[in-house]
């Protein structure tokens, strides 16, 4: 066994998986697995920068999770930094942080990457289940960008595309600083507006229409996945490999989309990071399920972070 951690530090959150890999079996035996909200990306759309506050919130989530993974023991790191980092004038200022505090140089990949790292987390176990019609097409629906991947033990095709629920909430549903609560249609319109034309744009490159089945990631999916189950609070093991219909889907949208920051709020398995995003984060969902005429979403809890493990695990190996 090798013992690796894996860090993915997106837009609105940063994970840490701390696991063992058995490389006889390809098989991740999960130690710790934790989230908090960091909001990286807060105003990277419209300032280009990353903003002070959000540095340091990040930065201290990266305290915790440096404590763990030295009481733990992992012997090799790996942190990948996606959309927000990608794009800020003053990714160096994060960079110097991350290194400081991790001894880790921070990745930023590209959205390639990052989809190839996402199909391997979320596929490795769904490859075994026969009954599941391939190709898979997996959605990483994360803050500022959406990941667009179809393979079927490997990856054909991949797309990233500049669509995420913090993103699309943003840029069009914030009015003088505030979160409308709930939006306007017009507001929904133009969300669904830059939806579709980055669904024509992924279609250019990953053949969407073919995927037999549509396999959703990160937290939007989950927390769609969650409410739709009826869980009193949030069962990560319960909303692994859920099934979760499109009149679902459908429905949950709606419903997050019409309701007030409170009702969303009071809801068991809301994070409260999610509350004022989960309408434009569903609403992406939505979106691709009416452009491939999915009838069903299969929901992963393992995605890009089980894919970053797994590489360091496999680089370690290499490096023996």
């Amino acid at each position: 066994m090798t013992r690796v951690a894996g860090i993915d530090c997106g837009t609105n959150s940063i994970r840490l998986l701390v696991a063992d890999y058995d490389p006889a079996t390809g098989e991740l035996v999960e130690l710790d697995r934790r989230m908090i909200i960091v909001r990286l990306g807060q105003g990277v759309d419209k300032t280009g920068r990353l903003a002070p506050e959000a540095l340091e919130r990040t930065f201290a989530a990266c305290r915790e999770y440096a404590a763990v993974i030295e009481e733990l023991g992992a012997e090799r790191v790996r942190f990948v930094a996606t959309s927000a980092s990608r794009d800020a004038e003053n990714r160096d200022e994060f960079v110097r942080g991350v290194v400081d505090i991790l001894g880790v140089e921070p990745e930023v990949i590209s959205g390639d990457q990052e989809a190839e790292f996402s199909f391997t987390g979320a596929t490795k176990e769904l490859t075994a289940h026969e009954h599941l019609a391939r190709p898979f097409l997996v959605v990483d629906i994360g803050g500022g960008s959406t990941e667009f991947v179809v393979g079927e033990e490997h990856v054909r095709a991949a797309r990233s595309v500049d669509v995420g629920c913090v993103r699309m909430t943003e840029r069009h549903l914030v009015v003088d600083g505030q979160v409308t609560d709930p939006p306007t249609e017009a507001q929904i319109a133009a969300v669904r507006a830059d939806i579709e034309a980055a669904l024509d744009l992924a279609a250019e490159t990953v053949p969407l229409a073919e995927a037999r089945t549509l396999v959703g990631l990160a937290g939007s999916v989950t927390t769609v996945a969650a409410i739709a189950l009826g869980l009193p609070e949030y069962d990560s093991a319960a909303v692994h490999h859920s099934r979760i219909s499109y009149d679902q889907v459908r429905e949950i949208t709606g419903r997050m989309l019409t309701s007030t920051h409170a009702e969303r709020a009071a809801i068991p398995v809301m994070h409260p990071g999610r509350v004022d995003v989960i309408g434009a984060g569903a609403l992406v969902l939505l979106a691709i399920m009416e452009r491939i005429g999915a009838s069903e979403v299969v929901v992963s809890e393992h995605d890009i972070l089980d894919g970053i493990a797994i590489s360091a695990a496999e680089e370690a190996e290499a490096a023996r």
